[in-house]
């Protein structure tokens, strides 16, 4: 296969778009992806202050390099969660990669919040998967806020999108289905969240970091076999090779046309946030999740 651009050899091939590329041409189309979704959606611009969540991995490690190669104002946020074996790597990779590319760091550990996650899991009688990623986006807003951030930023791929996005709709979550898109507004004790990568798949993010040489976190996460987005993200990828580019047009077909439903719903019939009565952090019930989780692993310490 040769390039579309330049007629050079492929090394990076994509049927979705029927098409390949060299490795500059592919980082070109890439970025050039990357900045047409920024502008179209509005998630951000070069006078904003982001902070890019990092948790090691190539999608999170991607964002942060693409924003910056791009020129706008990038700091990242790693949350250490105490697993053993797998956090020291992780936190080690990020910091290494925003030293490397000069990129401010802020680290929050959660064993000085007394939420390490093995110890969370002990006190849990469910997946601590949910409980994990509350904790994580907890903090990802509360240090985005508290230190003056204009947006929040994730490396949430097409394939995330979609597995979440497929989720939803089988239980036909109006709440999450309201909110779920590259761009969340700020309101209510939200900090404005964006997912500049919302286009771009798995697969050419690994590419992405690959040819610009990211050392990046692979090993899986020890609490997370049998999460159900990994069996979404499989169903799709069988769909995906069969019927090229359906990812890509399903989900963008949802934003153009299925998401306001949900969200005009959501405005007249939902449950509007109210402040954490410990914390302050926008919760549907008095004391949010966070706050009992902590209260759960302390009853455990008993």
């Amino acid at each position: 296969m040769k390039c579309k651009v330049c007629k050079a050899t492929a090394v990076v091939a994509l049927p979705s778009h029927n098409t390949g590329f060299c490795a500059d041409c592919f980082m070109s189309f890439y970025e050039r992806s990357v900045e047409r979704s920024i502008r179209r959606q509005k998630l951000f611009t070069f006078e904003d202050k982001i902070l890019v969540a990092l948790s090691g991995g190539k999608d999170s490690l991607a964002c942060a390099l693409v924003l910056k190669k791009l020129g706008y104002n990038v700091h990242g946020l790693h949350i250490d969660l105490a697993i053993p074996d797998s956090s020291a790597a992780a936190r080690g990779v990020v910091e290494r990669f925003c030293a490397a590319n000069e990129i401010p760091l802020i680290v929050k550990e959660m064993e000085q919040e007394g939420l390490q996650i093995p110890r969370v899991r002990n006190v849990l009688s469910r997946s601590v998967c949910s409980a994990c990623g509350r904790i994580k986006r907890y903090f990802f807003n509360k240090v985005a806020i508290n230190e003056g951030y204009t947006a929040l930023a994730t490396g949430h791929n097409l394939d995330d999108e979609i597995a979440r996005l497929f989720s939803n709709t089988l239980r036909w979550d109006i709440p999450h289905l309201s909110d779920q898109g590259p761009l969340l507004e700020a309101e209510n004790g939200f900090a404005r969240k964006v997912r500049p990568l919302f286009r771009l798949t798995e697969f050419e993010n690994a590419n992405y970091a690959f040819l610009n040489d990211i050392e990046y976190h692979y090993a899986p996460c020890p609490y997370s076999p049998g999460a159900t987005s990994t069996a979404y993200k499989k169903l799709w990828n069988q769909l995906e090779e069969e019927m090229p580019g359906r990812k890509l047009a399903f989900y963008t077909a949802f934003l153009a046309h299925g998401r306001e439903p949900f969200r005009q719903f959501e405005k007249t019939e939902g449950t509007k946030p109210v402040p954490c009565e410990r914390c302050g952090y926008p919760t549907s019930a008095g004391i949010c999740g966070v706050c009992r989780t902590r209260d759960a692993v302390a009853a455990g310490d008993e």
